[in-house]
């Protein structure tokens, strides 16, 4: 073999190694089903889904119930951490209508917050659907329940609502507010 021969061998192998390389970088997924290295889809890890306001993803390990038990066990799995989120989404528009009418003392702001919270747990979150479900390489149902924009804003004001209106003064200022 002459330098030439050996020279254009080594350019091939060095361009067969980057083109390898290239692909395990792109084969590299950004979310993985758990125990597993099978690619997921990104709402598996709890990425954005557009137009779902708020949500959550629950699970269910096979079943020998079937797979329509299982996704109504993710999806109750998903609702209670739903339940969760929308205490503290509420919670923190309580704060900032407080915030913003610069009215009440501390006490009754807490109040109002504490009954709104109490509210929203204690509902069924009507309005929460499941938007996306995909069973994973080791059986397990995984759901993403959520919440679009409208109904966020429409079990919020509800429960806002339902409450202030325990302190009249409060419940005219929101009224007049809206």
């Amino acid at each position: 073999m002459n330098i030439s021969t050996i020279m254009q061998i080594m350019i091939f192998m060095l361009g067969l190694s980057m083109m390898a390389q290239a692909s395990n970088a792109q084969a590299d997924p950004d979310c993985v089903f758990p125990n597993s290295s099978k690619a997921a889809p990104d709402w598996v890890c709890d990425a954005p889904v557009e137009g779902v306001e708020v949500s959550a993803v629950g699970s269910k390990p096979k079943s020998g119930a079937g797979l329509a038990f299982m996704k109504q066990m993710a999806a109750t799995d998903a609702r209670v951490q739903l339940a969760q989120q929308m205490k503290v989404h509420v919670a923190n528009q309580v704060k900032q209508y407080m915030d913003t009418t610069g009215e009440g003392n501390s006490k009754t702001a807490d109040e109002i917050k504490t009954s709104v919270t109490k509210q929203v747990t204690s509902e069924s979150l009507s309005g929460t659907q499941i938007f996306r479900s995909i069973v994973a390489p080791d059986g397990t149902m995984y759901v993403l329940v959520g919440v679009d924009t409208a109904a966020v804003h429409k079990l919020s004001e509800a429960a806002i609502k339902a409450s202030m209106k325990t302190d009249a003064a409060l419940w005219q200022k929101f009224k007049a507010s809206k």
